[in-house]
């Protein structure tokens, strides 16, 4: 399982790119494969699926390392955090292959860290993150989750907060926020972190723009402390009151 990170090449871990060019055979999304340069790929056997397509591409690499093959499974990312490493490990189990096959599974810089520094420093105390993708969880279990996070005065990251045929949810998820959160808290929206049409936006969530969110999106919403400081969103860990107080 290598992990890609945020997708230019620059965040690529060092480990994550000699396990590419070690690999024989490279698996993954075929949006994803267009983020490992032309030239780690060529001369390898590359398989690649569209939205959907996980299991099998899970299956598919799986095959290929019990055909003697050095196999690598990419994610974007993080390869655990809603990434692949679970599902293959789970496959493996499923399949009785656990002892039979050895997993490396490579960590990369996750979405929510490439944002997270693109919009200052809004995750420096406790935060949650959800997505908000229903396709494997029910949208009861993500809103409980919404709400406990925003009463709980979490910093909240969501993935997946928008799509064309998932073009509600958020609106909802916004709603259930402001119900313990003050209309001006700051909202960081950034898409396509560290590629090709990166943007950044600091708003509040009041006047957050829905319509400008989608599935390249990731969204950044402060806790009661977060404040906006030179255009930067940022959530105070408390050293300064305690500190020099004292």
């Amino acid at each position: 399982m290598i992990s890609l990170g945020p997708g230019d090449p620059a965040y690529l871990a060092p480990a994550a790119r000699q396990a590419l060019e070690r690999s024989e055979v490279v698996v993954g999304y075929k949006t994803y494969m267009e983020l490992v340069d032309a030239d780690v790929l060529a001369g390898k056997e590359t398989l690649s699926t569209g939205m959907r397509g996980e299991i099998a591409r899970c299956r598919a690499a799986v095959e290929r390392c019990l055909s003697g093959k050095d196999t690598a499974l990419i994610s974007s990312g993080d390869a655990g955090v809603y990434g692949m490493a679970g599902l293959v490990l789970e496959i493996l189990d499923q399949e009785e292959l656990m002892e039979k096959l050895e997993v490396e599974i490579i960590p990369g810089i996750p979405a929510l860290a490439s944002a997270a520094a693109l919009l200052g420093a809004p995750l420096m105390h406790d935060f949650a993150v959800v997505s908000l993708s229903d396709l494997l969880t029910p949208w009861e279990v993500i809103r409980k989750r919404i709400d406990a996070a925003a009463e709980a005065d979490f910093v909240i990251v969501i993935y997946n907060p928008r799509s064309k045929k998932r073009d509600w949810q958020l609106e909802e998820a916004i709603s259930i926020v402001c119900a313990h959160r003050d209309l001006h808290t700051p909202v960081g929206v950034v898409r396509n972190a560290a590629r090709k049409g990166e943007s950044v936006l600091v708003t509040t969530l009041d006047d957050l723009p829905v319509d400008r969110v989608d599935m390249l999106s990731i969204l950044i919403i402060g806790n009661t402390s977060t404040r906006v400081l030179g255009g930067r969103m940022v959530t105070p860990r408390g050293y300064l009151e305690k500190y020099e107080t004292a």
